[in-house]
């Protein structure tokens, strides 16, 4: 577990971005059985990924005409309760953080694995967000 103080700049960058903490199971279980749909960002202290991907997923919510219901997050290696039952939801695929999972009505319909966001800039992460919002959104 990461101590709070490497955490907290990096969980404020995202809750600034509109999303909501959510840092127990209940709380996850809650909001997957909302209508509409949930962009989960399942963060990270990753500094190859994270770093890329926490401003791509601002950016893509900020500039998207269609728009996710719900934005919440998870921190991985630190909300570990709610992190686990988030994965739960990302089945079949193997845990991975940070990622981004769009669900409708609680279906996972998208998955964006670490493995496609290392590497890729900020830019290219909003850009491919926007086509799944106007997608499924």
């Amino acid at each position: 577990m990461y101590p709070e103080h490497l955490v907290h700049p990096m969980r404020m960058d995202i809750v600034e971005g509109g999303f909501h903490e959510l840092k127990a199971a209940s709380e996850v279980e809650d909001v997957m059985a909302q209508a509409g749909t949930t962009l989960l960002f399942i963060n990270s202290v990753c500094g190859c990924s994270a770093r890329t991907a926490r401003p791509g997923v601002k950016e893509a919510v900020a500039a998207s005409a269609k728009k996710p219901t719900h934005l919440v997050t998870v921190f991985a290696g630190v909300d570990q309760e709610a992190t686990q039952k988030a994965r739960e939801y990302t089945l079949p695929y193997p845990p991975s953080s940070p990622s981004i999972a769009l669900f409708k009505d609680g279906e996972l319909v998208h998955f964006v694995e670490r493995h496609h966001i290392e590497g890729r800039s900020a830019e290219m992460i909003a850009g491919h967000l926007e086509g799944v919002f106007e997608e499924f959104c």
